[in-house]
């Protein structure tokens, strides 16, 4: 079912171009409900791109539904909306392969996903675990609450050193959760325990920025027992960054680094109206409210905002908007938000999030609603054009590099910010390829039959 409207963008393609487009439909589909039997129900998930062109995510055991063996999903479905679930959580006895996935898992350099489950393993207190596209499951670690966490959540994510970095929400040393590290294979080290006064309960992904450390948040602690706002590097060292105090947001949920170097997140609660926030903070930790929600323009949005192809900031409320079933919208660096798009329960309602798949489309998920009431999966259409993707975002001259895209078979060129580069095809959705010498930081383009496709965010050239 597509609903349309017209409704006018600019598109400032990448980060090192700009021109007018004219008035675009604008397209809201609802690919998949759950039914809460084989495929799933409840995702709380939002939805990761993958090598092959497909969208990866879990959906979590609810009641007695929640996949075959009761223990939630994994699932990958095509851009136009069929569904695979290629694992079932609890297929092992007790549990030991992990239950209830309630976050998207993490595309590595080697193709494979990483993700968390947040029951289910050795100790019940959760898992990280490695699943191939084609749906073989290995459980790298089973957290055991004390010293290593529990309930990891959300997944960890790769940086550039090729280790994984996450958070739990309980555990560690203190029992209000942790930062940690973890290698490929499964060896992991606790960088730091929350104790409070520096925050707890960590919530939403933590992202690696330009300058090389984590930037994340917690749900609760701080000065105000608000949430707060933190950055830590590889070894471990937090600084608290931001300290909330209701009145400008309440339980953060994560951040994104903007092209402008800034971070702009979201709050789930506090605000003027106590309805959640959109707020910007700068590197140094000068935070400035962009938006308070109402109720009629959304309420209590779940995950970070993205930063798109052409600059603006998208993201969803749970709730709120003409139905009180969610949002989905777009907001300005400024401050300027539109509401793109309400839920009415049939399409879906509680959403999670938004990713812009690199045919230029949003994509994203509710936890409820639908056919059957146990979620959707959706995209949202906004005439913005195809683009490319790194992986990872930057390296040193030799660095193999990944590129992820859409109609790349045939492709006749790469280049790094004008140095062209050597390369495979690997399918029409994969490119794999190496930093050049004299390669310069920058944009990466890929010359294609249909057109020049240019990456998303700068790749970084690494001394």
């Amino acid at each position: 079912m597509s609903i349309k409207y017209v409704s006018k963008y600019f598109l400032a393609f990448g980060i090192v171009s700009a021109m007018a487009i004219p008035a675009t439909t604008q397209t809201f589909t609802s690919l998949v409900s759950f039914n809460g039997t084989t495929d799933g129900n409840q995702t709380l998930a939002n939805l990761v791109q993958g090598g092959d062109g497909n969208l990866y995510s879990t959906t979590l055991k609810e009641g007695a539904n929640g996949g075959t063996n009761y223990g939630g999903t994994v699932f990958k479905m095509t851009p136009t909306g069929t569904l695979t679930t290629i694992y079932s959580f609890c297929s092992l006895t007790n549990c030991i392969d992990g239950s209830q996935p309630d976050t998207v898992p993490a595309l590595g350099t080697d193709g494979n996903f990483y993700g968390v489950t947040s029951a289910g393993g050795a100790h019940n207190d959760g898992t990280v675990f490695k699943i191939t596209s084609a749906g073989t499951l290995t459980t790298l670690h089973s957290f055991g609450g004390t010293p290593d966490g529990a309930l990891p959540a959300p997944g960890p994510i790769q940086a550039t050193d090729g280790n994984f970095y996450g958070t739990t929400e309980v555990g560690g040393a203190n029992g209000l959760g942790e930062v940690y590290k973890i290698t490929p294979t499964g060896t992991l080290t606790t960088l730091h325990s929350f104790d409070g006064a520096d925050g707890s309960n960590p919530f939403g992904p933590m992202i690696q920025a330009t300058d090389g450390n984590f930037y994340g948040a917690t749900s609760a602690g701080g000065a105000s027992n608000d949430g707060t706002l933190f950055k830590i590097t590889s070894t471990g060292t937090l600084t608290t960054l931001y300290s909330f105090s209701g009145t400008d947001g309440q339980e953060p949920r994560g951040v994104v680094q903007a092209t402008d170097g800034n971070f702009y997140g979201t709050t789930y609660q506090g605000g003027a109206n106590n309805d959640g926030t959109v707020f910007k903070i700068t590197p140094t930790g000068t935070l400035t409210t962009l938006h308070s929600f109402n109720g009629t323009d959304g309420n209590g949005p779940r995950s970070a905002v993205i930063q798109a192809t052409e600059g603006n900031f998208y993201g969803a409320t749970s709730a709120g908007g003409a139905k009180n079933d969610g949002t989905l919208f777009e907001i300005t660096s400024m401050g300027t938000l539109t509401t793109l798009y309400s839920f009415n329960g049939t399409y879906g309602e509680n959403a999670r999030g938004l990713v812009q798949h690199t045919n230029g489309t949003f994509y994203g998920t509710t936890r409820q609603g639908g056919a059957s009431s146990d979620g959707t999966v959706f995209s949202l259409s906004l005439g913005l054009g195809a683009f490319v993707k790194t992986l990872p975002t930057s390296g040193k001259v030799g660095a193999a590099i990944k590129i992820l895209g859409t109609n790349l078979t045939g492709a006749t060129s790469v280049n790094f910010n004008g140095t062209a580069a050597t390369f495979t095809v690997i399918t029409g959705s994969l490119i794999s390829t190496s930093v050049p010498t004299g390669a310069t930081t920058g944009s990466v383009q890929v010359t294609t039959p249909n057109g020049t496709l240019t990456s998303n965010v700068v790749f970084r050239v690494k001394p």
